[in-house]
């Protein structure tokens, strides 16, 4: 800190002497009893002295004004480095379309006995938090599962996103327009039973006629929008008005031509359209909770060359189900087997997550569609699956998943295992090194696939939700 002066004067109402003068007259009472020595030598030294002195207060004053200040040098972070591809707008649609449903879940079940739709909106769409896993999860992470259904990632991405980093509250600095629509929970209950063409279209019609309006769909005919469709694409492309025919004709309305959808099972036909992962029923809450899981089923001592999981269904002629399961109970030396018409399998049950547990590798037949939720909770418990369909890897998941699915999977032609190809061999011929290259690829992307808690702290990790906002928003910018 520099000097004050301002005590020098000994009448504070006289004008003050300037810092200079002050300085020459201290420098002059200093040498004094040495002038009278009339030594040149002397006086040469307290001049060049005093003038160094003046010289040096000089600087000091202009140090502030002419050097720059830490803060010169120093940027805060900008939110825009965070955002690099833009920010998000998230429309309040009317109640009816997304809270209401909500509010209302008991009607959103087409049987009236059961609650399951209450628990799966429940907890931000993650459902009810999850019980029995003692002895299966370590205890510091039972808090972060939960019993989360298969088709609530409406609700998971609409809660997630209403805090994302790069949501914007003003339009005009919007890339992407989301449209909080809970189209598949507003369909489910008419897809059954004797409901109309336009009960199942009922919900869509109101949120396009209001969407319409809004003056950034204005400006580019929804091309810049987005919506999650929280259920199987197919069950949002009905072709004709016919009450009998399955699903909402939402995809093939006029006005959704430009709208890009999120669905947990996209067409590969159509380049409107991402697939996300299915949620699981492990959210972590920090980078940390990835971190213990990881290296728990990393350890974990597997019994099992194979399991598989599911239950017939004798509607469909020559169910492939079938054959897997009269498969698994001839190989019970090498298969492990849960029958779903004879075990509970709800989401997460603990007998399946120990059969993934211990098992190299899972059976992944097709599901409602080519992909199933069980493909994901497999590979949670670091099981590697097997494919009967390239309908259910290829073109799925692209964003979130290894490119080579090789890396990751088998594949087995489910033709060739109806004329007799034995899976038990084909899988036997993995060597223990690389079934363990293929689980440490499995464990490296699972992040990927995971939603994590509301307001988690993943450190150097994306989830699946970041890793879809990353992609809608700069696939806008790279269009714009």
């Amino acid at each position: 800190m520099l000097p004050s002066f301002s005590n020098l004067s000994s009448d504070h109402h006289l004008p003050k002497k300037s810092n200079t003068l002050e300085l020459r007259n201290s420098t002059f009472s200093l040498i004094k009893p040495l002038f009278s020595l009339h030594n040149c030598a002397w006086i040469v030294l307290t001049i060049v002295l005093q003038v160094l002195i003046v010289v040096f207060f000089n600087r000091a004053l202009l140090w502030p004004s002419t050097l720059p200040s830490i803060q010169d040098h120093f940027e805060a972070p900008s939110p825009e480095q965070d955002c690099e591809f833009g920010r998000v707008y998230v429309y309040d649609l009317p109640p009816v379309l997304n809270k209401e449903l909500i509010e209302n879940c008991h009607d959103l079940d087409p049987w009236p006995w059961s609650s399951k739709y209450c628990s799966a909106v429940s907890n931000g769409g993650f459902g009810p938090s999850a019980t029995g896993l003692d002895g299966i999860v370590h205890e510091n992470l039972t808090p972060a599962w939960y019993w989360t259904e298969m088709y609530a990632a409406e609700v998971i991405y609409h809660e997630r996103i209403m805090s994302y980093k790069c949501r914007t509250t003003n339009k005009d600095q919007a890339t992407a327009f989301y449209i909080p629509f809970y189209v598949g929970l507003a369909v489910g209950k008419y897809l059954w039973f004797n409901h109309t063409a336009k009960d199942r279209d009922r919900h869509s019609l109101i949120m396009l006629n209001w969407v319409k309006d809004q003056p950034s769909w204005k400006r580019s005919n929804g091309s810049d929008h987005f919506i999650m469709l929280g259920r199987l694409t197919w069950d949002f492309r009905r072709l004709h008005e016919n009450d009998n025919e399955w699903g909402t004709s939402l995809i093939y309305m006029p006005l959704m031509k430009n709208v890009l959808r999120l669905t947990v099972e996209r067409s590969q036909w159509d380049e409107l359209e991402i697939s996300v992962p299915y949620p699981t029923a492990f959210h972590p809450r920090s980078q940390s909770d990835i971190q213990q899981w990881q290296s728990f089923i990393r350890a974990r001592k597997r019994a099992s060359l194979f399991c598989f999981v599911g239950a017939t269904r004798k509607i469909f002629k020559n169910d492939f189900r079938g054959v897997l399961m009269n498969y698994c109970k001839n190989e019970s030396d090498s298969c492990k087997l849960v029958d779903c018409t004879v075990t509970h399998c709800y989401d997460g049950a603990s007998a399946i997550l120990e059969t993934f547990l211990d098992s190299d590798f899972c059976l992944q037949p097709k599901g409602d569609g080519f992909t199933r939720r069980s493909t994901f909770d497999c590979m949670l418990f670091g099981a590697i699956p097997v494919f009967f369909w390239e309908g259910s890897f290829k073109d799925q998941y692209q964003w979130h998943l290894p490119g080579t699915a090789e890396a990751y999977s088998v594949f087995i032609d489910n033709n060739q295992v109806r004329n007799g190809t034995s899976i038990t061999s084909v899988l036997e011929r993995y060597s223990r090194e690389e079934v363990t290259k293929m689980r440490e690829t499995i464990i490296d992307f699972m992040p990927k696939f995971l939603y994590a808690n509301l307001n988690a702290d993943l450190g150097s990790f994306k989830d699946a939700f970041d890793i879809a906002m990353d992609g809608v928003l700069a696939r806008f910018m790279h269009r714009k």
